[in-house]
This record gives C-alpha cells, structure tokens and sequence, in this order.
C-alpha cells in the first residue's frame, strides 16, 4: 500500500472517530500497531545510543556538545566526525518518532 493510501485510510478512521463511531478491533489493533514501531523504535535508539557511547568515548566529549562544534566548524570534518553527527541526527530523530507515539525518552 502506498503512503498516500496509507494516509488516506487513516484520515478515513479519524473522520469516522470524530464523528462517534467506535470499533474494539480497530481500538486493538491501533494500540498494537502503535506498540510494535514502539518496541522498534525503541530497539534502534538503543542500537544508536550505544554507537554514540563508543564516540563519546574516544574522543571524551558528549554528543550533543559534539555535534554543536561539528557544526559550529570548529572540528574539522574527518570520517569520524561526519559518521558521529549522522549516528547523532539519527538518534534525536528515532527519539523525537519514539516521543510522538506517546512513549518517555530513552
């Protein structure tokens, strides 16, 4: 199914929701649906704090103060430090995800 059908069928339910309609299946299933890519996301974040950890570790400084000089220029730009600011991107991006679908920070 294509994002936009996805998109669609979802905008769909909300209609129907809104308008007092109510289904335990549905019900189930979104709280499934929502449980699983949590448990996923979670899995990734964990997978991306621990390769942040080794980075923080060699060079003795946390992510975030990292990647505010990476991107300041004041680091230069040596395959580590871009491989530590993508890891970095990603893991606020897969927590920001996390956050949205209701779950605390990892």
């Amino acid at each position: 199914m294509s994002e936009v059908a996805t998109v669609s069928r979802l905008e769909t339910l909300l209609d129907l929701y809104s308008k007092g309609y109510q289904s335990p299946v549905i019900d189930q299933t979104i709280e499934k649906l929502v449980n699983l890519e949590s448990d996923r996301i979670r899995s990734e974040v964990e997978r991306l704090a621990t390769r942040l950890q080794t980075y923080e570790g060699k060079y003795g400084m946390k992510s975030e103060q990292f990647y505010f000089r990476f991107m300041n220029g004041e680091l230069g730009d040596e395959m580590d430090f871009v491989e530590w600011s993508i890891f970095w991107e990603m893991y606020r991006s897969e927590s920001a995800r996390y956050t949205a679908l209701g779950e605390r920070a990892v």
